[in-house]
């Protein structure tokens, strides 16, 4: 199928091209149906039928182009996520129901203007990083027929790696986003736990699970992630097991990035990429340094290795102890050990947990985010076959205790090995720290260079264009001190402020050096006869604005500010009285401006 592939790519073919959304969409459902009959395509389960797409279309020939960001945009589900009148499987048919209400990350994607075209294969009941544990064939990698697409999200993955669909969602509990997204050279973002809806998600392990994202860019992860956390999404009557932590919508201008101190591999080559892209971090001008990997491989052993399987148990139980030949034996060994557990074992379990995350703390004190290789190596189906346990396992060391410690993460592709095997690293953040992995992750993108997908071409620079506001986030204009590379610009960074745009103010401003001020500092006052001032727009979470407030000095404070646009946002004003023996530089349009003339006059 030829593109364009991205979902900026698709947005820009409605917008120049005489194209018929209604028209696109049942060619390439059409083209889908054709293709996964000819291959007996293991990665979908199933498709949309003809009523299910269009009682999509009528819906969105009612929706407005403007108020919809994914507009005709097609996307695939993985088949443990609930769609109203279709068959949700778990990748098992004992366990196989049709689903009466939606989950609520699908309803908001099609309010959004997404049309969903197929449901996915995967690793049955979300079981294994590998893609082989499915009654309905296992997922080959992209690239290698050979080697496994890993898993759970095995048939999400190789949809958008392959250009069936722009992006697909995923599940992610110890892994199943990432590693299928390192595998076929995509970005996986696994959301903070608790900040994605998992309503209408078949539990893997209920307390720890997430929605994920499998695309093509980073930049395409943004705007559908932007989406799936408006602020409607987390209704008042849906449990949530994990609160998301303070949001940081960007990192600090030299990110501090921490690498695992004697990493574990499975293959030299792999290794070898890992460290290329350590050396590429350094080339970005990101600091590096390496840190104590043991607490979190202790924290990655409890997943499979305690209690958490229990709650495996508790959603899948029953049908594996019915048996049938639809249940993998290999899931069915790992989900009927959660028997032999007791509420000892579990509270025991938790104890454990909370000692070892305590470890951690000192790498958060040093880092921004880590970077590791999103697997330890890229097995062949028939590694698999000979060691189910042990190769599942392995493949999890890098990914299993993410979300036990409520991390955010993000794979991204970092090239291919000498043999053309994909090979991608992930970054891991706090919690709540999703935006500024994702704009990490775009920069990391831009830097490389790299194909899409499966052989797919490259990033169109046009791709870039898109551009998303992080949900929650306040508009804020700073006009000196707090400038990029200016004293204070630390206070926002630290905060997790990120750069929205560089502008100016209205015609109607007055800008003055104030006196006495230590480091020195302008004053903003809106006044007549007054000009464009230069300032800086950054997105702040609401979270730490407070903290931001209680450490501006008199006689700045944060008021109301009018933009060249039109738009009012908040930024940093001064009390009049503070302006009696302050000097007028309005006449230079900015702080940046008057600092540079006053070093060239060398004062």
């Amino acid at each position: 199928m030829n593109g364009p592939y991205t979902i900026a790519g698709i947005q820009r073919a409605f917008a120049t091209e005489p194209t018929d959304v209604r028209d696109y969409l049942h060619t390439r459902l059409q083209h889908l149906r054709e293709e996964s009959s000819a291959r007996r395509d293991p990665a979908w389960i199933c498709l949309a039928n003809a009523q299910q797409l269009e009682s999509q279309l009528q819906a969105l020939t009612r929706r407005s182009r403007r108020d919809c960001p994914l507009y005709g945009v097609p996307f695939a589900v993985k088949d443990n996520i609930d769609v109203a009148g279709w068959t949700t499987t778990a990748a098992c048919p004992e366990f196989a129901y049709v689903a009466r209400r939606t989950a609520r990350v699908v309803e908001r994607l099609i309010d959004a203007g997404a049309v969903l075209v197929g449901k996915t294969n995967l690793d049955q009941f979300a079981t294994g990083l590998v893609g082989t544990r499915s009654p309905y064939g296992w997922v080959p990698n992209v690239f290698s027929p050979a080697h496994i697409s890993g898993g759970s999200s095995s048939g999400s993955a190789s949809v958008v790696a392959r250009g069936l669909v722009p992006f697909a969602l995923g599940t992610d509990t110890a892994g199943s986003g990432r590693v299928p997204a390192g595998f076929n050279n995509l970005v996986g973002l696994k959301p903070t736990p608790g900040i994605v809806s998992t309503s209408g998600v078949v539990p893997a392990c209920r307390t720890l699970d997430c929605v994920s994202l499998l695309t093509l860019s980073a930049v395409d992860a943004e705007l559908v992630f932007s989406v799936l956390t408006a602020p409607d999404v987390l209704c008042a009557q849906e449990p949530v097991f994990n609160r998301p932590s303070a949001r940081r919508f960007g990192m600090p201008p030299v990110a501090r990035v921490g690498v695992p101190r004697n990493p574990f591999f499975l293959d030299t080559a792999y290794r070898d990429r890992f460290e290329a892209s350590c050396a590429h971090v350094r080339s970005l001008q990101w600091s590096v340094g390496d840190f104590d990997w043991g607490p979190f491989a202790n924290v990655a052993k409890l997943l499979y290795q305690g209690p958490w399987t229990a709650e495996r148990y508790t959603v899948a139980g029953s049908t594996i102890e019915r048996g049938g030949a639809g249940v993998d034996p290999v899931v069915a060994e790992i989900i009927g050990s959660a028997t032999r557990y007791s509420a000892v074992d579990a509270f025991s379990a938790i104890y454990k947990l909370r000692e070892l995350e305590a470890q951690t703390v000192p790498v958060w004190e040093a880092f921004d985010v880590l970077m590791v290789p999103t697997a330890p190596g890229l097995p062949t189906y028939e590694d698999v076959c000979r060691e189910p346990f042990a190769c599942n396992s392995e493949l999890g060391t890098y990914t299993n205790f993410v979300n036990l410690l409520g991390l955010a993460a993000v794979a991204v592709p970092f090239g291919f090995t000498a043999k053309g095997l994909p090979f991608g690293v992930t970054f891991i953040a706090r919690g709540g720290s999703d935006w500024a992995l994702l704009e990490l992750a775009g920069q990391w993108q831009r830097s490389l260079g790299l194909p899409l997908g499966a052989g797919l071409g490259m990033a169109d620079s046009a791709d870039a264009a898109i551009s998303t506001v992080p949900s929650g986030a306040i508009p804020l204009a700073v006009v000196g001190a707090h400038l990029r590379g200016m004293p204070l610009h630390h206070q926002l960074t630290e905060r997790g402020a990120r750069l929205c745009a560089s502008t100016h103010t209205s015609p109607h401003y007055r800008l003055y050096a104030l006196a006495g001020t230590s480091p020195s500092k302008p004053a903003l006052l809106r006044a007549d006869g007054g000009a464009s001032i230069a300032v800086e727009v950054y997105h702040m979470p609401v979270e730490t604005l407070g903290s931001l407030l209680a450490e501006i000095a008199p006689p700045l404070g944060l008021g109301s500010i009018e933009l060249s646009d039109g738009c009012w946002v908040k930024g940093f004003i001064c009390e009049p009285w503070a302006l009696r023996e302050a000097l007028d530089i309005t006449a230079f349009g900015g702080w940046r401006a008057y600092l540079a003339a006053q070093a060239g006059r060398g004062m």
